[in-house]
């Protein structure tokens, strides 16, 4: 078969690894291809994932706050067979637009796109299957990996996209269900129960961990469990799932070790989500998935061949569609030999859009503790005029600094806002700036900015208070 061009990168998927991967080669002057299996750009995260979902969250908020934030003079509820699709009415044209943005992106810096099927023939060439198109070769200087993930389907759960759900197939239920149960602790999960039960669906969110998302802070997520059950929620802890079947009529029961039996009307399985790799014909291109099923990398991304590179889900967590961005400007730099600044290496916050919003940056308290000690300050939103105005409820902002109370360490915040006040924090730590700025710097009032000074001067006040910390007890943050 003919190869029809050859190219400088060809970037296999257009989520956000891939997309930003594709942008950043470009807008360096090389000859760029992606390909992309769907009949639109943008994978996953647009038109299944992160927009959706967060779509739908906007129009959960709204619905709660009205409520609160009219003092509940104003009593909103839910009527009886509410269309999923009436709720997300606003999706079609979210979607649309940010598509649209991305396909003209590509367009304006010259990537080329096709659609297809790749499949890799030798380390060099991919094939590329297609309706339109027929089957078509290509080779390049350098590959680019970004085929997403997709939700991880156990055998213990007969999915069926009509009365039990991946996260994939959530939204395509026709009305709001009375019930529903969420298997799972993670960022997926956490969401979209904290979602339903704001909306008034009766939520049980059932995890075989102690707490919900176990990587951040157990403060913070104890406020999200709070303001869970506030909702109506609850979550099962130690949860153990033997079984989960929909008995024919009405109800998906869900069997526990404990023998508890919990029945709703829908559930949603979000026990995490697996790498798309088959089919690429990794075998020829001279690679080898791990044992957890994902692609290998270094800490440049580039796989066991010199000149491929894999970002985003395929390579693992944290699978954020941030981080996943970032990972595709950076092996495409890497690929193009590039340099890279290491400005931002480990200062990628994290951002999970539940109810109430959470956001995190660096170390815990709990690791920073492990470290070699640690001052925490606190601001709560109820403080502030503006989480007054705002009725913001569970709304908190954590400073971690080291033993001094000078540096900081790590940020982390619950509540409206969390996903953008976090980045008040990475400036600052990219920057090196002590803690004592937030205490100097002057913050609009009313504003919830204003919870990095109130946390600092609670810092301040601890500092002064204990005991001489010794020159080998400071760490200073890299």
């Amino acid at each position: 078969m003919k190869t029809e061009r050859s190219w400088d990168v060809v970037v296999i998927g257009s989520g956000p690894a891939g997309q930003k991967a594709a942008i950043q080669a470009a807008k360096a002057g090389r000859r760029v291809l992606v390909v992309e299996q769907e009949l639109r750009v943008g994978g996953a995260c647009v038109h299944r994932g992160t927009i959706p979902s967060k779509t739908l969250r906007e129009t959960a908020l709204t619905f709660s706050a009205f409520r609160r934030k009219s003092g509940h003079v104003l009593e909103v509820t839910m009527p009886e067979d509410v269309q999923i699709a009436g709720l997300n009415s606003r999706l079609d044209g979210v979607v649309a637009a940010h598509e649209g943005f991305i396909a003209d992106q590509m367009k304006r810096n010259g990537i080329e796109v096709w659609h297809g099927r790749a499949r890799f023939v030798s380390p060099h060439a991919v094939e590329v299957v297609s309706v339109s198109n027929g089957l078509r070769r290509t080779d390049a200087k350098a590959f680019i990996i970004a085929t997403g993930s997709r939700p991880r389907d156990p055998e213990l759960v007969p999915i069926d996209h009509e009365h039990i759900f991946d996260s994939d197939s959530l939204l395509s239920m026709r009305y709001l269900p009375r019930s529903l149960a969420v298997l799972g602790g993670g960022v997926i999960a956490t969401e979209y129960a904290s979602i339903f039960a704001t909306l008034g669906v009766s939520v049980t969110m059932i995890d075989k961990a102690e707490r919900p998302l176990g990587f951040v802070d157990a403060e913070i997520v104890g406020r999200f469990l709070d303001a869970f059950r506030a909702s109506g929620g609850r979550f099962v802890r130690n949860g153990r799932v033997e079984s989960v079947a929909f008995d024919g009529v009405s109800t998906v029961v869900t069997t526990l070790a404990s023998g508890e039996e919990i029945r709703t009307e829908k559930l949603l399985c979000a026990l995490g989500r697996v790498a798309n790799y088959e089919g690429l014909g990794l075998e020829a291109a001279g690679l080898r998935v791990d044992g957890r099923g994902l692609v290998p990398v270094d800490a440049r991304y580039r796989t066991t061949t010199s000149h491929i590179f894999a970002v985003g889900d395929v390579i693992g967590p944290p699978s954020l569609a941030a981080t996943a961005m970032e990972q595709g400007r950076l092996a495409a730099r890497h690929a193009l030999g590039l340099g890279v600044s290491d400005l931002g290496t480990g200062r990628s916050p994290v951002g999970i859009y539940a109810i109430p919003e959470i956001a995190s940056l660096g170390m815990s308290e709990n690791e920073a503790q492990a470290q070699g000690g640690a001052i925490v300050g606190r601001s709560d939103f109820r403080e502030l005029a503006r989480g007054q105005i705002g009725a913001i409820e569970n709304g908190l902002l954590k400073l971690v600094a080291d033993a001094s109370g000078t540096q900081l360490l790590g940020v982390q915040v619950i509540g409206e806002g969390a996903s953008e006040l976090v980045h008040i924090g990475q400036m600052a730590m990219l920057g090196h700036l002590p803690i004592d700025t937030f205490v100097e710097c002057t913050f609009n009032f009313p504003t919830l900015a204003e919870a990095y000074r109130v946390a600092a001067l609670d810092i301040v006040g601890r500092r002064a208070a204990a005991p001489p910390v010794r020159a080998s007890q400071v760490r200073i943050a890299g």
